[in-house]
């Protein structure tokens, strides 16, 4: 579907022709059906009178189109999500009336309805390009407008958007309890970053005093039913800390006139940067139960990211998608310089490196890579580049620009930027070029090796040693991964083959030596050097007294692979946990689990390190990544012969932990939850059972809400609790958390038949919500015995062509990434590697975005494929 896309090519072409000057939308929310009234009136500038263009709709009906006074013909004009406009004056107004359609999958105007009191709200998500989903309108970033909403609602709503909600006006052509919300006009912006928010939300004031002497109203939203659970002073605490330190480090006021926050359930993604008026994810933001500390540390980061997007992003948007990297990662970067320097979370850079980078280096070493500055040919393109390439390598590219030019020059470059392209659009060359003027630097070759090239290179030490104890000479050595050199056997029939072949970087990095003395390891010395090529002689650390540990990238300011010298890890199970500099544990951890995923390091191995250092480790956010990459190591790196000995040593291991950690600490809750979703022999998961019943008590862990589901969901996983477990739960737990939670069990329930229901509503049911459909996706999936899902393995292949075809996108990546059952890599049963490619050729150059997402599960099978057969040597 042609109109369902939008090419660069094409925006390009609209972008020369036309110019916008303001939209004036009406939504009518009183509606309780399917769909609701949108009437859109815009005016614009045509530059060459006669022309041709288009608008972007995806609506289920439009009422009525008229252009200049002339009535066009609806059905002549809207075809294939887009209105043809033809014949343009040089000034012209057009207005469409539409019958949109409420979402249930977080696309456009998504409504739902608590079933707990019975209340209906609504919000938008309009990135990339969904605002066509709600109003007819020129849907591409670089069309930037004023907009000026009118919004119907039940008169006892609350209706936030962009700009400060005016005074409701009742009565008139307003039915009997509705009211009318006359928006005022908002500074020019983008489609994609409008925002309605509308519905009986419960909310909290505050204000922060700006630079410029403003004073700017503060609000925080959530549903009435969770308003018992929100920390709202918190929320305002971390907000202020982010002003003060924005309107500081980029010398310019906040730029719009308030600042509301609204934690809106059934959400895609973490947040979004709608201006004045964000939206966040209650799920994961709205603590109902005892959070561990990486899920608040976690919020903290993402409400500093939104904010930073105000001026970077809102202000000055991207000329075109390519530039998303530069939109994301400088807002990933900033929000944790922010969180560092202005806040409590004093170590965000830890929670950087142990969960969002790692995430990064993984996804760089897959086939479908792309440098940072990614080729952007359509809107298909973009909705697969939200990785962490864009947001973590982005920002850790950003972090080793900050360790080269400055950071002093770096954001007066920024100040420069944002102050000569303020409202307007900008692009990578702009940026650069404010960086430049302040630094007095040239970056055209650091932007060509860092940000126009794919792929990761691997940094080593190689040390000469003295007798007398000191250094004699000291290398670092710079190689391209062997991962790259397999990417040529994949099927590419229609297509170039893969290559990734990225340059021997320069890096700015720390070299750092470690000493054990009476507090534990900790640095005596440390240099901050230049390298670069294949080899790069260190000359000062000749003469250096020999460390316990030599430490490469110390301070983590490069993004590159990293290794340990051979004798510093054979020593690894006696220094990791006396080892006091959290950021430089997180080091270690990363490219341990990094010479797994390489096969260098068995997985077994890996796991005991971890966990007999697991309990010395300060970082919550730390522990949580460990935590995860150990199951992932049992699930797909531990040989299967020795899965199940290797399972029940760490679940006991874990609860070892739990029962030794301090009475209610962070600690232990994530100890005790990682050993009950690893629990696997009567004793262990009886143990949990007994927990979840209270007939066992670990003192000072609360089996709250959450947990209780969590708990029980592991259980029915392995058949110890079933339909009436869940419904008795449910009736504890009946909200709408608990109805999705409740989906999500019933798909783990181990049977034939509850397999198959569970398939069919998270693959074939178009009506279930996206939170509903997440929930069932993991149930299906969860699994103690991977061979459960060989019967799914072929109806996958089967079934993700013509679902992503059918399917809105957030549903269909849902489906394909989720769903891909790459725990079969190492099973005797099938060769899933044989299934990919034979798909995979079938394909051929057809839907290329659909094709990267499978691609990139290809490669996990091989990773794991190697891991098992290294874990296997011991």
């Amino acid at each position: 579907m042609p109109g369902y896309n939008l090419t660069r090519a094409e925006a390009e072409e609209r972008a020369s022709l036309i110019t916008v000057h303001g939209y004036d939308i009406t939504l009518d929310l009183t509606s309780t059906g399917e769909t609701f009234p949108s009437t859109a009136t815009i005016r614009f500038s045509c530059h060459q009178p006669g022309a041709t263009t288009f608008l972007d709709l995806i609506a289920p009906a439009v009422r009525r189109v008229e252009l200049n006074g002339i009535a066009l013909d609806p059905a002549h004009v809207f075809q294939d999500h887009r209105i043809t406009l033809s014949n343009l004056q040089t000034e012209n107004t057009v207005t469409v009336e539409a019958d949109a359609a409420y979402s249930h999958t977080g696309e456009g105007l998504h409504r739902f309805t608590d079933p707990v009191d019975g209340q209906t709200y609504t919000y938008t998500q309009c990135e990339v390009a969904d605002a066509r989903r709600v109003f007819a309108g020129f849907e591409q970033p670089d069309l930037k407008s004023r907009f000026v909403f009118h919004i119907l609602a039940p008169e006892d709503w609350t209706v936030i958007s962009n700009q400060p909600a005016p005074r409701p006006v009742a009565g008139g052509d307003c039915p009997p309890g509705t009211a009318r919300w006359d928006f005022g006009a908002t500074p020019v912006m983008s489609t994609y970053l409008i925002a309605v928010i509308a519905g009986p939300y419960t909310r909290w004031v505050d204000s922060y005093l700006s630079t410029d002497g403003r004073v700017i109203p503060l609000g925080v939203f959530v549903r009435a039913t969770m308003a018992q659970h929100m920390d709202a002073d918190e929320i305002f605490d971390v907000t202020r800390r982010g002003f003060e330190f924005y309107e500081s480090a980029f010398g310019v006021p906040y730029p719009y006139d308030k600042y509301d926050q609204a934690f809106v359930p059934q959400y895609n993604a973490g947040a979004m940067e709608n201006v004045g008026a964000v939206t966040l994810t209650e799920e994961r933001y709205v603590f109902r139960s005892k959070p561990v500390q990486a899920a608040v540390d976690a919020r903290a980061n993402t409400i500093l990211h939104e904010q930073a997007h105000m001026w970077f992003g809102d202000l000055v948007t991207m000329k075109w998608w390519n530039d998303l990297w530069l939109n994301e990662s400088f807002a990933e970067f900033m929000s944790h310089l922010a969180a560092a320097s202005n806040t409590r979370w004093t170590g965000a850079w830890v929670d950087f490196l142990a969960s969002r980078k790692l995430v990064g280096y993984q996804q760089d070493q897959l086939p479908t890579t792309h440098p940072i500055v990614a080729d952007i040919r359509d809107l298909a393109d973009v909705e697969v580049n939200f990785d962490m390439i864009t947001y973590a390598k982005g920002a850790s590219v950003l972090k080793q620009l900050v360790a080269w030019v400055g950071q002093a020059n770096f954001l007066a470059g920024v100040k420069a930027y944002l102050t000569k392209y303020a409202w307007g659009n900008a692009t990578l060359a702009d940026f650069l070029a404010e960086i430049e003027a302040a630094s007095g630097r040239d970056l055209a070759a650091w932007s060509q090796v860092w940000l126009e090239e794919a792929g990761v290179t691997l940094l080593r030490p190689v040390k000469v040693e003295a007798k007398e104890g000191v250094f004699e000479r000291v290398s670092i050595i710079q190689e391209v991964p062997a991962v790259y050199g397999r990417f040529g056997s994949i099927p590419h029939r229609d297509l170039p083959p893969v290559t990734v072949a990225p340059s021997l970087r320069p890096h700015r990095i720390g070299v750092a030596g470690y000493t054990l003395g009476l507090e534990g390891l900790e640095r005596a010395w440390s240099y901050e050097v230049d390298i670069a090529g294949a080899v790069t002689e260190v000359p000062e650390l000749v003469g250096e007294v020999l460390p316990d540990l030599l430490v490469i990238n110390d301070g983590d300011l490069t993004f590159a692979k990293l290794r340990l010298g051979d004798d510093d890890v054979a020593d690894l199970p006696q220094l990791l946990h006396r080892l006091t500099d959290p950021l430089t544990r997180a080091l270690i951890w990363g490219a341990l689990w990094d010479s797994v995923r390489d096969a260098e390091l068995g997985a077994r191995a890996y796991i005991d390190l971890v966990l007999g250092a697991l309990a010395s480790e300060t970082s919550s956010t730390s522990i949580q990544s460990l935590l995860a990459r150990v199951r992932q190591a049992l699930q797909l790196y531990v040989h299967p012969d020795c899965r199940a000995e290797a399972q029940d040593d760490a679940a006991a291991r874990l609860v070892a932990l739990a029962l030794r950690a301090d009475p209610g600490s962070d600690q232990q809750l994530q100890f005790f939850k990682a050993f009950a979703g690893l629990a696997c022999n009567p004793t262990q998961w009886g143990f949990v059972a007994e927990v979840l019943d209270g007939t066992s008590d670990v003192p000072g862990l609360t089996v709250d809400t959450d947990l209780r589901w969590e708990l029980l969901i592991n259980l029915v996983a392995l058949g110890v609790r079933g339909e009436a477990d869940i419904d008795a739960e449910l009736n504890r737990d009946n909200t709408l958390s608990g109805a999705e939670k409740a989906a999500g069990a019933r798909a783990a329930i181990p049977t034939p038949e509850a397999k198959r229901a569970a398939w069919r509503l998270g693959v074939h049911d178009e009506s279930v919500s996206n939170a509903t459909q997440r929930n069932v996706l993991a149930g299906f999936v969860k699994v103690p015995d991977a061979a459960a899902l060989r019967d799914y393995a072929i109806e996958y292949f089967a079934q993700i062509e013509p679902t992503w075809q059918t399917r809105t996108r957030e549903m269909a990546l849902n489906i394909v990434q989720a769903l891909y059952p790459v725990r079969l890599a190492g099973d005797p049963g099938l060769d899933l590697l044989e299934m990919t490619d034979l798909w995979l050729d079938r394909l051929g150059a057809r839907l290329p975005a659909l094709r990267r997402l499978v691609l990139a599960a290809r490669e996990e099978v091989l990773c794991a494929r190697a891991a098992q057969a290294r874990d296997a040597r011991g």
